[in-house]
Protein backbone atom coordinates (compact mmCIF):
# COMPACT_ATOMS: atom_id res chain seq x y z
CA UNK A 1 0.00 0.00 0.00
CA UNK A 2 2.87 2.37 0.77
CA UNK A 3 5.39 1.08 -1.81
CA UNK A 4 5.45 4.26 -3.92
CA UNK A 5 5.44 6.66 -0.96
CA UNK A 6 8.54 8.83 -0.62
CA UNK A 7 8.41 8.76 3.20
CA UNK A 8 7.98 5.03 3.69
CA UNK A 9 10.87 4.78 6.20
CA UNK A 10 9.24 7.54 8.28
CA UNK A 11 5.92 5.72 8.15
CA UNK A 12 7.41 2.56 9.63
CA UNK A 13 9.29 4.53 12.28
CA UNK A 14 6.02 6.13 13.43
CA UNK A 15 4.15 2.83 13.24
CA UNK A 16 6.72 0.99 15.35
CA UNK A 17 6.83 3.84 17.86
CA UNK A 18 3.07 3.50 18.07
CA UNK A 19 3.29 -0.24 18.77
CA UNK A 20 5.94 0.46 21.44
CA UNK A 21 3.63 2.88 23.26
CA UNK A 22 0.64 0.55 22.93
CA UNK A 23 2.60 -2.31 24.49
CA UNK A 24 3.75 0.06 27.27
CA UNK A 25 0.12 0.98 27.93
CA UNK A 26 -0.98 -2.65 28.20
CA UNK A 27 1.98 -4.08 30.13
CA UNK A 28 2.44 -1.37 32.80
CA UNK A 29 1.56 -2.45 36.34
CA UNK A 30 0.44 1.01 37.47
CA UNK A 31 -1.52 4.03 36.30
CA UNK A 32 1.55 6.18 35.65
CA UNK A 33 3.09 3.79 33.10
CA UNK A 34 -0.34 3.36 31.57
CA UNK A 35 -0.65 7.13 31.26
CA UNK A 36 2.74 7.39 29.52
CA UNK A 37 1.65 4.80 26.97
CA UNK A 38 -1.75 6.54 26.72
CA UNK A 39 -0.14 9.86 25.82
CA UNK A 40 2.34 8.14 23.50
CA UNK A 41 -0.36 6.55 21.37
CA UNK A 42 -2.10 9.93 21.17
CA UNK A 43 1.10 11.49 19.84
CA UNK A 44 1.72 8.71 17.29
CA UNK A 45 -1.89 8.88 16.17
CA UNK A 46 -1.38 12.59 15.49
CA UNK A 47 1.80 11.90 13.51
CA UNK A 48 0.19 9.14 11.44
CA UNK A 49 -3.15 10.85 10.72
CA UNK A 50 -1.24 13.88 9.44
CA UNK A 51 1.27 11.68 7.61
CA UNK A 52 0.48 13.22 4.20
CA UNK A 53 1.01 16.69 5.64
CA UNK A 54 0.92 18.52 2.30
CA UNK A 55 -2.88 18.28 2.41
CA UNK A 56 -4.18 20.90 4.86
CA UNK A 57 -7.42 19.06 5.69
CA UNK A 58 -5.33 16.05 6.84
CA UNK A 59 -3.38 18.34 9.15
CA UNK A 60 -6.65 19.63 10.59
CA UNK A 61 -7.83 16.06 11.17
CA UNK A 62 -4.58 15.26 12.99
CA UNK A 63 -4.91 18.34 15.20
CA UNK A 64 -8.54 17.49 15.93
CA UNK A 65 -7.61 13.99 17.08
CA UNK A 66 -4.82 15.33 19.26
CA UNK A 67 -6.89 18.07 20.92
CA UNK A 68 -9.93 15.87 21.56
CA UNK A 69 -7.70 13.27 23.17
CA UNK A 70 -6.18 15.98 25.36
CA UNK A 71 -9.66 16.85 26.66
CA UNK A 72 -10.28 13.25 27.65
CA UNK A 73 -6.74 12.85 29.01
CA UNK A 74 -7.28 15.75 31.42
CA UNK A 75 -10.11 13.76 32.96
CA UNK A 76 -7.92 10.66 33.10
CA UNK A 77 -5.15 12.65 34.80
CA UNK A 78 -7.52 14.07 37.44
CA UNK A 79 -8.76 10.54 38.12
CA UNK A 80 -5.16 9.37 38.61
CA UNK A 81 -4.50 12.26 41.02
CA UNK A 82 -7.60 11.41 43.08
CA UNK A 83 -6.65 7.72 43.30
CA UNK A 84 -3.08 8.63 44.23
CA UNK A 85 -4.44 10.89 46.97
CA UNK A 86 -6.81 8.23 48.33
CA UNK A 87 -4.47 5.22 48.23
CA UNK A 88 -0.97 6.70 48.28
CA UNK A 89 -0.06 4.40 45.39
CA UNK A 90 -0.84 3.97 41.71
CA UNK A 91 -0.13 0.22 41.49
CA UNK A 92 -3.20 -1.70 40.29
CA UNK A 93 -2.59 -4.59 42.70
CA UNK A 94 -2.14 -2.23 45.69
CA UNK A 95 -5.30 -0.27 44.90
CA UNK A 96 -7.29 -3.50 44.51
CA UNK A 97 -5.89 -4.79 47.82
CA UNK A 98 -6.64 -1.48 49.52
CA UNK A 99 -10.24 -1.55 48.37
CA UNK A 100 -10.81 -4.96 49.95
CA UNK A 101 -9.57 -4.01 53.43
CA UNK A 102 -12.19 -3.25 56.10
CA UNK A 103 -10.31 -0.21 57.40
CA UNK A 104 -10.57 1.33 53.94
CA UNK A 105 -14.30 0.63 53.63
CA UNK A 106 -15.01 2.43 56.92
CA UNK A 107 -12.96 5.54 56.22
CA UNK A 108 -13.40 6.02 52.49
CA UNK A 109 -15.11 8.98 50.88
CA UNK A 110 -17.33 7.24 48.31
CA UNK A 111 -18.14 10.49 46.52
CA UNK A 112 -14.46 11.02 45.82
CA UNK A 113 -14.10 7.42 44.68
CA UNK A 114 -17.03 7.78 42.27
CA UNK A 115 -15.56 11.04 40.99
CA UNK A 116 -12.27 9.25 40.28
CA UNK A 117 -14.17 6.53 38.39
CA UNK A 118 -16.07 9.16 36.39
CA UNK A 119 -12.83 10.99 35.54
CA UNK A 120 -11.26 7.75 34.31
CA UNK A 121 -14.35 7.20 32.17
CA UNK A 122 -14.00 10.70 30.68
CA UNK A 123 -10.45 9.70 29.70
CA UNK A 124 -11.85 6.56 28.08
CA UNK A 125 -14.49 8.65 26.28
CA UNK A 126 -11.79 10.67 24.54
CA UNK A 127 -9.56 7.75 23.60
CA UNK A 128 -12.34 5.34 22.67
CA UNK A 129 -14.40 7.92 20.74
CA UNK A 130 -17.66 7.96 22.69
CA UNK A 131 -20.20 10.79 22.75
CA UNK A 132 -19.48 13.66 22.85
CA UNK A 133 -15.79 13.17 21.97
CA UNK A 134 -16.26 10.81 19.03
CA UNK A 135 -15.94 13.17 16.04
CA UNK A 136 -12.16 12.83 15.78
CA UNK A 137 -12.31 9.14 14.79
CA UNK A 138 -14.12 9.51 11.42
CA UNK A 139 -11.73 12.36 10.55
CA UNK A 140 -8.79 10.16 11.54
CA UNK A 141 -9.38 8.24 8.31
CA UNK A 142 -7.22 10.90 6.61
CA UNK A 143 -4.12 8.81 7.33
CA UNK A 144 -2.87 5.83 5.30
CA UNK A 145 -5.22 2.82 5.41
CA UNK A 146 -2.77 0.47 7.24
CA UNK A 147 -2.86 3.04 10.07
CA UNK A 148 -6.65 2.94 10.12
CA UNK A 149 -6.52 -0.85 10.21
CA UNK A 150 -4.05 -1.09 13.09
CA UNK A 151 -4.82 1.95 15.21
CA UNK A 152 -8.31 3.12 14.55
CA UNK A 153 -9.80 -0.35 14.37
CA UNK A 154 -7.90 -2.53 16.79
CA UNK A 155 -5.45 -1.01 19.25
CA UNK A 156 -5.66 2.65 20.20
CA UNK A 157 -9.44 3.07 20.36
CA UNK A 158 -9.80 0.02 22.60
CA UNK A 159 -7.35 1.48 25.15
CA UNK A 160 -10.27 3.05 27.03
CA UNK A 161 -12.04 -0.32 27.27
CA UNK A 162 -8.80 -1.96 28.42
CA UNK A 163 -8.31 0.71 31.10
CA UNK A 164 -11.82 0.36 32.53
CA UNK A 165 -11.50 -3.45 32.53
CA UNK A 166 -8.10 -3.16 34.24
CA UNK A 167 -9.69 -0.97 36.92
CA UNK A 168 -12.80 -3.16 37.26
CA UNK A 169 -12.46 -3.30 41.07
CA UNK A 170 -12.93 0.48 41.15
CA UNK A 171 -15.93 0.54 38.81
CA UNK A 172 -17.66 -2.28 40.73
CA UNK A 173 -17.78 0.13 43.69
CA UNK A 174 -19.17 3.01 41.65
CA UNK A 175 -22.55 1.71 40.47
CA UNK A 176 -23.78 5.18 39.43
CA UNK A 177 -20.80 5.64 37.15
CA UNK A 178 -21.44 2.21 35.63
CA UNK A 179 -24.98 3.33 34.77
CA UNK A 180 -23.56 6.40 33.03
CA UNK A 181 -21.08 4.21 31.10
CA UNK A 182 -23.87 1.89 29.93
CA UNK A 183 -26.13 4.77 28.85
CA UNK A 184 -23.35 6.63 26.99
CA UNK A 185 -22.30 3.38 25.30
CA UNK A 186 -25.84 2.55 24.17
CA UNK A 187 -26.51 6.06 22.81
CA UNK A 188 -23.14 6.12 21.00
CA UNK A 189 -23.78 2.72 19.42
CA UNK A 190 -27.14 3.90 18.03
CA UNK A 191 -26.09 7.39 16.94
CA UNK A 192 -22.85 6.36 15.24
CA UNK A 193 -24.45 3.44 13.38
CA UNK A 194 -27.18 5.80 12.14
CA UNK A 195 -24.65 8.35 10.89
CA UNK A 196 -22.70 5.54 9.20
CA UNK A 197 -25.73 4.64 7.06
CA UNK A 198 -25.48 7.90 5.12
CA UNK A 199 -21.72 8.15 4.49
CA UNK A 200 -20.24 8.02 0.98
CA UNK A 201 -16.56 7.59 1.88
CA UNK A 202 -15.64 3.89 2.11
CA UNK A 203 -13.39 4.46 5.15
CA UNK A 204 -15.78 6.80 6.98
CA UNK A 205 -18.48 4.11 6.96
CA UNK A 206 -16.04 1.77 8.69
CA UNK A 207 -14.99 4.51 11.11
CA UNK A 208 -18.57 5.13 12.25
CA UNK A 209 -19.03 1.37 12.51
CA UNK A 210 -16.00 1.29 14.83
CA UNK A 211 -17.49 4.02 17.05
CA UNK A 212 -20.72 2.02 17.17
CA UNK A 213 -18.95 -1.22 18.12
CA UNK A 214 -17.01 0.62 20.85
CA UNK A 215 -20.35 1.85 22.17
CA UNK A 216 -21.49 -1.77 22.46
CA UNK A 217 -18.30 -2.61 24.39
CA UNK A 218 -18.96 0.26 26.80
CA UNK A 219 -22.54 -0.96 27.22
CA UNK A 220 -21.11 -4.33 28.30
CA UNK A 221 -18.66 -2.62 30.69
CA UNK A 222 -21.48 -0.59 32.21
CA UNK A 223 -23.35 -3.83 32.89
CA UNK A 224 -20.27 -5.20 34.66
CA UNK A 225 -19.73 -7.83 31.94
CA UNK A 226 -15.98 -7.21 31.59
CA UNK A 227 -15.23 -10.57 29.96
CA UNK A 228 -17.87 -9.94 27.30
CA UNK A 229 -16.40 -6.51 26.53
CA UNK A 230 -12.85 -7.85 26.19
CA UNK A 231 -14.07 -10.75 24.04
CA UNK A 232 -15.68 -8.23 21.70
CA UNK A 233 -12.50 -6.14 21.70
CA UNK A 234 -10.66 -9.18 20.31
CA UNK A 235 -13.25 -10.20 17.71
CA UNK A 236 -13.69 -6.58 16.61
CA UNK A 237 -9.93 -6.16 16.21
CA UNK A 238 -9.82 -9.00 13.68
CA UNK A 239 -12.88 -8.25 11.60
CA UNK A 240 -12.46 -4.46 11.56
CA UNK A 241 -8.75 -4.61 10.67
CA UNK A 242 -9.64 -7.02 7.87
CA UNK A 243 -12.38 -4.67 6.61
CA UNK A 244 -10.00 -1.71 6.62
CA UNK A 245 -7.29 -3.65 4.79
CA UNK A 246 -9.90 -4.74 2.25
CA UNK A 247 -11.03 -1.15 1.75
CA UNK A 248 -7.35 -0.18 1.42
CA UNK A 249 -6.99 -2.77 -1.32
CA UNK A 250 -10.00 -1.28 -3.13
CA UNK A 251 -8.74 2.30 -2.74
CA UNK A 252 -5.30 1.24 -4.00
CA UNK A 253 -6.76 -0.54 -7.02
CA UNK A 254 -8.85 2.53 -7.87
CA UNK A 255 -5.82 4.88 -7.55
CA UNK A 256 -6.96 6.64 -4.41
CA UNK A 257 -10.72 6.88 -5.05
CA UNK A 258 -12.70 6.63 -1.79
CA UNK A 259 -16.22 7.60 -2.91
CA UNK A 260 -18.42 4.49 -2.83
CA UNK A 261 -20.90 6.02 -5.29
CA UNK A 262 -18.26 5.62 -8.02
CA UNK A 263 -17.65 1.94 -7.25
CA UNK A 264 -19.48 -1.28 -8.08
CA UNK A 265 -18.95 -4.59 -9.85
CA UNK A 266 -15.45 -4.99 -8.41
CA UNK A 267 -16.02 -8.66 -7.54
CA UNK A 268 -14.86 -9.89 -10.96
CA UNK A 269 -11.80 -7.65 -10.94
CA UNK A 270 -10.73 -8.32 -7.32
CA UNK A 271 -11.90 -11.81 -6.30
CA UNK A 272 -9.54 -12.22 -3.32
CA UNK A 273 -10.46 -8.84 -1.84
CA UNK A 274 -14.12 -9.75 -2.39
CA UNK A 275 -13.78 -12.99 -0.40
CA UNK A 276 -11.85 -11.41 2.50
CA UNK A 277 -14.27 -8.46 2.69
CA UNK A 278 -17.25 -10.86 2.66
CA UNK A 279 -15.82 -12.95 5.50
CA UNK A 280 -14.98 -9.92 7.64
CA UNK A 281 -18.35 -8.27 6.94
CA UNK A 282 -20.18 -11.41 8.08
CA UNK A 283 -17.93 -11.54 11.16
Amino acid sequence: YMHDDENMHKFFAYLNLFVFFMITLVIGSNLLIMFIGWEGVGLCSYLLIGFWYKNQSYNDAAKKAFIMNRIGDLGFLIGIFILGHLFGTLEFSQIAKGMQSEVFLKNIDFTLLSTAALCLFIGATGKSAQLPLYTWLPDAMAGPTPVSALIHAATMVTAGIFMITRMNFLFDFAADVQHIIAIVGAITALVAATIGLLQNDIKKVLAYSTVSQLGLMFLALGMGAYTVAVFHVITHAFFKACLFLGSGSVIHALHGEQDMRKMGGLRKAMPITFITMLISTLA
